[in-house]
């Protein structure tokens, strides 16, 4: 019997103001509305939830206090497939918050992020005993200090949760956000000695290689294979994919075999919102993990998942059931849908 898919790492509330226009410094503007959203580790939680209604979504964080803790776990309570009993309360601090200003003349949105208590969060949180699944997912490596905390027998304190996910004989995956500079290498690197699957884009991939991957905003596609074997020396075991708006490429380590594949042709006029596309990207290529599908299947409905994304404003309330994502892949799937590097 199927354990189903932990997720671990920080669960964030998402408070957007929806104002005219972004005030200058020292100025008074109105919000005309607001409205909240699971962020952080949600999106991908309740991806997972609405892809599968009988998949057990296990959820391993820590919350702390405040009213935004109880917003999340009402949110998560709508989902009877997640597991909330990994849910830790802290009185160490408050539940990690974003604020999001949506201006509404330019369409941008500008972040205000409180880590709260999730900056606490590490092996100290799990109770691995009660803890079952098949897959554990830990997000976001460089966002949380504890998980990105040095440790001396594996590098970084990230790298021991995954080791010991290991050992416990689950298979292991790993997410990181967007940052730029040499530790961004220090950091991620330790992790994938431990990572069955590496799901990434292309931004980040740049910046744990050293390879640069784009060139006045178009994809280099020459540069896809070198990054993908110098992500596997580091010691992924299964599979790399990396992920960019106009297509995604990855490697299944076990043969060395690399394939491209396109995005869908989705019309533009239907994109509402691009906030949780990598999110839903990553929960295609871990629930096809957990099917025990192949890679390109993985891709495809990792490709599909992400488009659904871009149909809502809130990236999880466009995804849809396994069957109806493959539907829509098949609907906007390109004549040509993959290809070996």
């Amino acid at each position: 019997m199927q354990k189903g898919i932990i997720v671990a790492g920080p669960l964030i509330l998402d408070r957007h103001y929806a104002v005219d226009t972004f005030p200058d410094e020292g100025r008074l503007v109105s919000v005309h509305d607001i409205h909240e959203d699971v962020g952080g580790t949600g999106n991908l939680i309740i991806d997972l939830a609405k892809i599968d209604a009988a998949l057990p979504v296990r959820v391993s964080t820590v919350l702390g206090r405040g009213s935004a803790g109880r917003s999340i776990i009402k949110a998560l309570d709508a989902y009877p497939n997640i597991d909330k009993s990994g849910i830790v309360k802290s009185d160490e601090g408050h539940t990690p918050l974003t604020i999001v200003i949506d201006a509404d003349d330019t369409h941008q949105r500008t972040f205000f992020y409180y880590a709260g208590v999730s900056d606490t969060y590490g092996e100290r949180h799990i109770d691995w005993d009660a803890l079952e699944g098949d897959i554990f997912q830990l997000e976001y490596l460089l966002l949380t200090k504890g998980i990105d905390a040095p440790d001396g027998e594996y590098g970084t304190h990230a790298a021991r949760i995954l080791a010991q996910a290991r050992r416990r004989g689950m298979k292991t995956s790993i997410d990181i956000v967007s940052k730029k500079g040499a530790y961004v290498k220090d950091i991620v690197c330790p992790s994938l000695k431990y990572t069955d699957y590496c799901t990434i884009n292309e931004l980040e991939a740049q910046e744990v290689t050293g390879i640069p991957l784009e060139s006045d905003g178009k994809i280099i596609k020459d540069a896809m294979r070198p990054v993908l074997e110098k992500i596997a020396e580091y010691g992924v075991s299964r599979w790399i994919i990396i992920h960019a708006a106009s297509c995604s490429f990855g490697m299944d380590c076990t043969t060395g075999a690399c394939f491209t594949m396109p995005s869908l042709r989705f019309p533009h006029e239907k994109i509402k919102g691009k906030t949780g596309a990598g999110d839903a990207y990553c929960s295609g290529v871990l629930y096809a993990a957990y099917r025990g599908q192949s890679i390109i299947d993985a891709m495809k409905l990792a490709t599909a998942c992400a488009t659904c994304s871009l149909s809502e404003i809130n990236g999880t309330d466009g995804m849809p059931a396994y069957g109806e994502t493959l539907a829509f892949y098949d609907a906007y799937k390109c004549p040509v849908e993959f290809e070996k590097l």
